[in-house]
């Protein structure tokens, strides 16, 4: 029995939206603004792709396996393993970066706040879509008791 999704919340939606926004932007003005070489700037955007990628290729692993759609371990092992990889290669360049701590703070929290929020909006938009597929044979609500 597949479980069914819920319509998120507009509220959350956009809450989720946000976030991500505001994460990668602050995290890229961050880097842009940062007293450092140009090959440093690239490590630090490529950090933040590759999360945010890593972020939302394991939230729709995990839920096509929740889903019933088959999923291989090594494809599931490798989206674990790059989630981590992105987050111990920016812990590492933070580490031996010569930025105060305060600014390392930022970049990490901007990172982390960006992973979160990938996954959120790539979780709303999956339940949308599912919703949206199945409008035909699901009864309409919108919200008002009969």
């Amino acid at each position: 029995m597949k479980p069914q999704p819920q319509q998120p919340t507009g509220a959350f939606v956009g809450a989720s939206w946000a976030a991500l926004f505001i994460g990668g932007i602050t995290y890229l003005a961050g880097v842009w603004n940062a007293a450092m070489q140009l090959n440093e700037k690239g490590y630090y955007f490529t950090l933040l792709m590759y999360g945010l990628f890593s972020a939302v290729s394991l939230q729709k692993s995990v839920r096509d396996k929740l889903e019933g759609i088959p999923v291989t371990g090594i494809y599931f092992g490798l989206c674990w393993l790059s989630l981590g990889l992105s987050i111990l290669l920016l812990s590492v360049g933070l580490w031996n970066a010569t930025l105060n701590w305060s600014e390392k703070g930022f970049f990490a929290m901007a990172f982390l706040l960006s992973l979160f929020a990938a996954v959120a909006v790539q979780k709303n938009v999956r339940d949308m879509g599912l919703i949206r597929s199945g409008a035909d044979t699901m009864p309409m609500h919108d919200g008002h008791e009969s």
